[in-house]
């Protein structure tokens, strides 16, 4: 496998030849609808260059896109005796304390989803993300790498390391050694520059910058990660957890020859679902047999208006119960990175990983992984941006970009479908905050916006959160 070049053989890939070349040749019509940026599909999907009455002819190839790096990284020490000879040796080291977004990060890292990353970034690592956002290989190829996955010490824990190679990481909850680091490198852990150039402003209010930065400490510690034993969280969800490999399986055994993947950190409402299947009914169209579906809900750390993914599962298995989505060409699984609210940035990685995980097309909408700026009336990015980035993105050449089509609620056809301007008084856009002023107020929406399972599901959760007797009389105002 590839692995990473040093720090000082590093090249911007803005100005390689081979970037430049392929930034000519991204734009190919689907449907004339939905744009693939990919000109390099060896693995996935060929382009005949001749055009015919009808437009392009494509021939279609069955395997799975490559991994980056050539192959999946696995970080977790193999079943058998070696995992107590590492427990054993773990507990004579140096240890670093985990947060629980730390072990989140860990869990991303020991399956291979920031492949070909085989540990926290050392400073070259975090150098080339913060800047480049972009890793290169030491065969000279570039992967994507947008947002730091870094573990901060503080100075009594990096006295405590002293000259020792290794560390035991250890969850400060449960005191349980977690994993090795080895060949560790420690370094300056400068937050006002990883916040300006993740999220583009250092305003206050930033809830990955709350949760994980603003009190973490002063130095950052990277090397090569062992975890003892896979990571297990013990929330009844664990069996929705499937590793890049695994999903690589399951694709492999329901015969797919393409993987499309949708992330949500929301209730899927009917205008998701209209998306979803709109898209696989045109790459049917396009020569492929069985595409399969990626429903990939976010599975780490997430601000606390958003709905809490136990809720959000059972929502989803509802949407499949009630018929919305076909569960014979749709698996539901859960990325388990933790959300940096960091838009464009931090969109590169959910494409990145999403291409660890098989899939070569990756749907993007409107202001990805964006919020509402923390102090100022107005969205944090752009809307449109997310998917402009990514149709430019270093190392993400492979993967073929879907944009969004705008669905909203045609109030003539009485469900969700996609926008017409030229009759756009007929639709109506049910925003997050009105979804949610509904739900609360225990309020219907129209019908055909969302699955009854679904909605009732949503209900019950912000019934959970203020019972009725709480006050039985009081309604939020509803949104226009």
């Amino acid at each position: 496998m590839a692995s990473l070049a040093k720090f000082p053989n590093y090249t911007n890939p803005t100005l390689d030849s081979r970037r430049i070349s392929h930034l000519h040749s991204r734009a190919t019509t689907f449907h004339g609808q939905i744009s693939f940026r990919n000109s390099n599909l060896s693995l996935d999907l060929k382009l005949n260059s001749k055009r015919s009455s009808r437009g392009m002819r494509m021939a279609v190839s069955a395997s799975l896109i490559e991994p980056d790096g050539g192959k999946l990284v696995d970080l977790v020490v193999p079943v058998g005796p070696t995992r107590e000879v590492k427990r054993r040796e773990a507990e004579r080291l140096p240890r670093v304390e985990l947060e629980k977004i730390d072990v989140e990060w860990v869990h991303v890292l020991s399956e291979g989803w920031a492949s070909p990353l085989r540990g926290f970034m050392r400073e070259a690592e975090f150098l080339q993300t913060l800047h480049f956002n972009s890793l290169r290989l030491d065969d000279g190829s570039v992967v994507n790498m947008s947002v730091p996955i870094v573990l901060a010490i503080d100075d009594a824990t990096k006295r405590s390391i002293g000259d020792s190679t290794k560390v035991a990481l250890v969850d400060r909850k449960t005191n349980k050694i977690v994993a090795i680091l080895s060949d560790i490198e420690i370094y300056k852990h400068n937050k006002e520059e990883r916040i300006a150039r993740t999220w583009g402003t250092t305003a206050p209010g930033l809830p990955y910058v709350e949760e994980a930065i603003k009190n973490s400490g002063n130095w950052l510690i990277g090397g090569d990660l062992e975890v003892i034993e896979p990571i297990k969280y013990n929330d009844g969800l664990d069996n929705y957890r499937l590793s890049p490999a695994q999903l690589r399986e399951e694709f492999e055994k329901r015969g797919a020859d393409a993987v499309f993947a949708f992330q949500l950190r929301n209730p899927v409402h009917n205008g998701h679902a209209l998306l979803m299947t709109d898209t696989r009914r045109r790459l049917l169209e396009k020569g492929y047999k069985n595409p399969i579906l990626l429903l990939h809900p976010l599975g780490g750390f997430t601000k606390a208006d958003d709905v809490p993914l136990s809720w959000r599962m059972k929502q989803h298995q509802k949407v499949l119960e009630d018929g919305v989505l076909n569960p014979d060409s749709t698996v539901v699984a859960i990325f388990p990175s933790p959300m940096h609210y960091a838009g464009p940035t931090e969109v590169q990685w959910h494409a990145k990983a999403r291409i660890n995980a098989g899939a070569n097309f990756y749907i993007v909408g409107r202001d990805p992984a964006g919020m509402s700026h923390p102090i100022e009336k107005r969205d944090l990015y752009d809307a449109d941006h997310g998917k402009k980035v990514l149709s430019m993105a270093p190392g993400l050449e492979k993967l073929n970009i879907l944009p969004f089509r705008v669905a909203a609620y045609d109030t003539k056809k009485k469900k969700m479908d996609f926008f017409d301007p030229s009759r756009k008084d007929d639709f109506l856009f049910i925003s997050g905050t009105k979804m949610r002023t509904l739900a609360k107020n225990r309020e219907s929406p129209p019908d055909g916006f969302m699955c009854p399972g679904g909605w009732k599901v949503l209900v019950e959760y912000y019934d959970s959160l203020t019972p009725p007797e709480t006050n039985p009389k009081f309604r939020e105002a509803v949104p226009v």
